[in-house]
């Protein structure tokens, strides 16, 4: 469907960007971009304080750029090395997407389970797995509560924000009679070594109207340390992860494992109780006894393999 087809029904032969400008959904380049800095000088004084009030750990956040557009192009411009999630705040934008970059939040988790800054290097591009999308949420909830606290929406309400996806799992955008323009505000972000992004993609009706105020005290955008610790822990130790059993069988010869057929048996080569290693990922993290428990065969853990730290160090990834 062309462009002018599409916006047919609501202003016949109009220009879509036209009809935007006259209806102040669609600012000029000088507008945007002064908004668009006193964003960028938001987040640029006090997510930082954010992340280390909260953490401990300190990162970098400066400017990049600022785009004009139709908010699906400037989503899917973003690419697929970046967390996505919608949000709204009441008095003030019933949608917004923030978008976070994939390396980040992986770099962060490795530092929050205890890793040495200085071994931390830049993360390969890939997917979050289930276990990042969760630290991903609080992630999103402090970019969100700086928004917040600068574009000062009536009623002081909080922001609403779904579940993290990565990009590649967004779903494909419908078809509507006036798509709506948008601008996106990318930040880099610094973590020790590491580089990544995120961005704020914002309907312009909503931008456009917005007058940022930095916060009276930084105190305000700042939660306990321990809290943020409890929560991310909460949220690893709560993931769901698929397990592997493990059970040697009794050694063979190469023409024998040849000659097998179906209906043939291989017999388990422990002749009494019989050990299973149990897995996840690769990792090998108990010594299992192998047995049954009604109609289901089942495992009894009898030794750990990993300690605790070494398990979750190796499911986040």
């Amino acid at each position: 469907m062309t462009t002018n087809q599409t916006t047919q029904p609501t202003a016949p032969g109009m220009d879509l960007a036209l009809l935007a400008k006259l209806t102040g959904g669609l600012g000029d380049k000088k507008t945007i971009e002064s908004i668009s800095s006193e964003f960028a000088q938001l987040y640029m004084e006090f997510l930082p304080d954010v992340f280390h009030s909260e953490t401990g750990i300190r990162i970098g956040v400066s400017y990049v750029s600022c785009t004009s557009g139709l908010m699906n192009d400037l989503i899917a411009d973003l690419g697929d090395g970046f967390a996505l999630s919608d949000g709204s705040l009441r008095n003030w934008s019933p949608n917004f997407v923030l978008a976070c970059g994939n390396s980040f939040v992986i770099a962060l988790m490795e530092l929050m389970l205890g890793a040495a800054a200085d071994t931390v290097t830049q993360p390969i591009d890939r997917p979050l797995s289930d276990i990042e999308l969760d630290l991903a949420v609080m992630v999103f909830e402090r970019i969100a509560n700086v928004l917040r606290s600068g574009v000062n929406a009536p009623g002081g309400f909080e922001a609403s924000l779904e579940r993290p996806h990565n990009a590649e799992d967004r779903p494909k955008p419908e078809e509507i009679d006036r798509p709506e323009f948008g601008v996106a505000i990318r930040m880099a972000l610094e973590l020790g070594a590491i580089t990544s992004e995120f961005a704020l993609i914002i309907p312009q009706s909503a931008f456009l109207k917005t007058k940022v105020v930095a916060p009276k005290a930084r105190a305000q955008v700042s939660k306990a340390r321990q809290e943020w610790a409890d929560r991310m822990n909460e949220q690893v130790r709560r993931s769901h992860v698929t397990l592997e059993a493990r059970i040697r069988l009794q050694k063979l010869t190469l023409g024998t494992i040849a000659r097998l057929a179906a209906g043939d048996v291989i017999a388990f080569q422990d002749k009494g109780d019989v050990r299973a290693q149990v897995s996840a990922n690769g990792k090998d993290m108990y010594s299992c006894e192998f047995g049954r428990s009604g109609e289901r065969y089942t495992v009894r853990v009898k030794d750990n393999i990993s300690t605790d730290d070494e398990i979750l160090r190796h499911l986040i990834g």
